[in-house]
């Protein structure tokens, strides 16, 4: 990839603050259509007599701040990269004090660093895209539901015999209505995968695995874009907190551990499918006991579990055929 023009952009709710590296020069846009179409024209002035496949726009992604801005760039045939919040702020070391203009500048020399290495951004299907949409707000409701439900819980222990029938009803009528809204979504959700093929059949894909339930199968759709995003599964376990690492300095060796920086929702998931699997699954529980009777730790122990599960998600995509469990055919 061949590009002259570094364009960074600081995203904010009402704002781009964008930066062109090459010529040091930095203005402020409406975050809408109207100022995507004024930053264009801006940048063509700037740069003068360029071809559009020399320009690479970089920026954080914010949400839904930013996929406005996704979708212009995209439908425009430009050229541009998403960058995760946690990567950029790694990169940047040390900073005193904060600006959009300065960050929309780090964000410019952030891609020509990078410039060699640069991942372009592939906008996911439409069908994806609802997909992460519903998935997201049916996280959001549970997370309520459950809030509900630890405060009725808590009332009723602490006060039984209050009689306090108002707040009762008006607690768990809330508690009924997200039931029946989460209903509804997971409805949805099931019915936007049986409508794509490809969904389908990774969807099917996953489940055949035991120990990977529904919800677990929709979020590594999601998460890997249609297994679009990772190269193989070690590079998703290293996203998803599960890779053991290292921890070693000179002549001190420390225990080998996972490290912090994950996505914590997926790694949250994976741990309760590893604890199904050795519930359910002969192999993983006969795997699991006989580590922990030769004295290995409980969690190193979970862990490897995790990753096994994760390599055979990986496996099945890769092979495009189910999951066989060989171990209840063995003598």
């Amino acid at each position: 990839m061949k590009f002259n023009v570094f364009i960074g952009i600081d995203v904010s709710k009402s704002t781009l603050d964008v930066y062109l590296r090459t010529f040091a020069c930095h203005r402020v846009f409406p975050n809408n259509k109207e100022g995507f179409t004024q930053m264009i024209e801006w940048v063509m002035e700037k740069a003068g007599k360029i071809c559009h496949s020399e320009l690479v726009f970089g920026f954080e992604h914010t949400g839904l701040y930013s996929e406005n801005l996704i979708l212009f760039l995209d439908q425009n045939g430009f050229d541009f990269t998403v960058i995760p919040g946690l990567e950029l702020k790694r990169s940047l070391g040390i900073r005193r004090g904060k600006s959009d203009k300065a960050d929309a500048r780090d964000i410019s020399e952030y891609i020509y660093e990078k410039r060699e290495k640069l991942q372009l951004y592939k906008l996911p299907s439409q069908t994806l895209e609802k997909l992460k949409k519903l998935s997201s707000l049916r996280e959001r409701m549970v997370s309520e539901r459950a809030a509900y439900k630890a405060r009725l819980g808590e009332y009723v222990e602490q006060f039984p015999d209050s009689g306090f029938e108002v707040y009762l009803q008006s607690q768990q009528e809330v508690i009924n209505c997200l039931n029946g809204q989460i209903e509804r979504i997971e409805k949805e959700i099931e019915e936007l995968i049986m409508e794509d093929d490809n969904l389908l059949r990774q969807y099917k894909l996953l489940n055949s695995i035991k120990g990977i339930g529904p919800q677990t199968a929709i979020m590594m759709i999601i998460l890997t874009r249609g297994f679009s995003a990772f190269e193989n599964w070690r590079k998703f376990a290293s996203y998803a907190g599960i890779a053991p690492f290292p921890n070693q300095s000179g002549t001190s060796n420390g225990r080998t551990k996972t490290n912090k920086l994950a996505n914590k929702r997926i790694k949250a998931l994976l741990t309760m499918c590893a604890g199904t699997a050795i519930q359910y699954n002969p192999e993983m529980k006969q795997y699991y006991d006989n580590r922990i009777q030769k004295g290995k730790n409980n969690m190193s122990t979970l862990n490897i579990i995790r990753n096994k599960l994760l390599s055979r998600i990986f496996a099945v995509i890769d092979r495009d055929s189910p999951y066989v469990d060989i171990y209840k055919y063995a003598a």
